[in-house]
């Protein structure tokens, strides 16, 4: 389970990884649905909170060479966030722009508890579709 959390942190920060994969493994070698869910979303929620916690320092660097959004693609991403607000952090569960959109959120500072709140439903929901899947998908396949 501990692999499992790990795993789950390191894929909801701007490091790549593979959750879903290692999810459905356990699964599969028979380690308890709920308890799996609830590892992977506490995982993948704090590695999220992590990008929200990097992005309420990420101003200051804006400047250097090494930051990795320029000052339009910066621009261009706060419009897109400000036009749809906090509750674009529902969409923190999807590849490539839910790092980016935890981010953000803690650009534009948004408070703790609703960034907690948000970012849980979309991880558990995406966890819960998953293990939904591979019960249906998997379960002829496992061992």
């Amino acid at each position: 389970m501990l692999s499992l959390f790990v795993v789950a942190l390191v894929s909801a920060t701007l490091l790549p990884g593979g959750s879903e994969v290692w999810l459905a493994r356990l699964w599969c070698l028979g380690e308890p649905a709920p308890m799996l869910w609830a590892v992977a979303t506490a995982g993948n929620t704090l590695g999220s909170l992590i990008n929200v916690w990097l992005g309420r320092y990420a101003r200051r660097f804006q400047d250097r060479r090494w930051f990795p959004a320029s000052r339009e693609g910066l621009a261009r991403a706060e419009r897109w966030y400000l036009r749809f607000g906090e509750w674009s952090l529902l969409a923190s569960w999807a590849p490539v722009v839910g790092d980016p959109l935890t981010v953000l959120a803690g650009i534009f500072r948004l408070p703790w508890w609703r960034a907690i709140l948000l970012i849980s439903l979309a991880k558990g929901t995406r966890y819960a579709v998953v293990l939904y899947l591979a019960q249906s998908w998997l379960a002829p396949l496992c061992p």
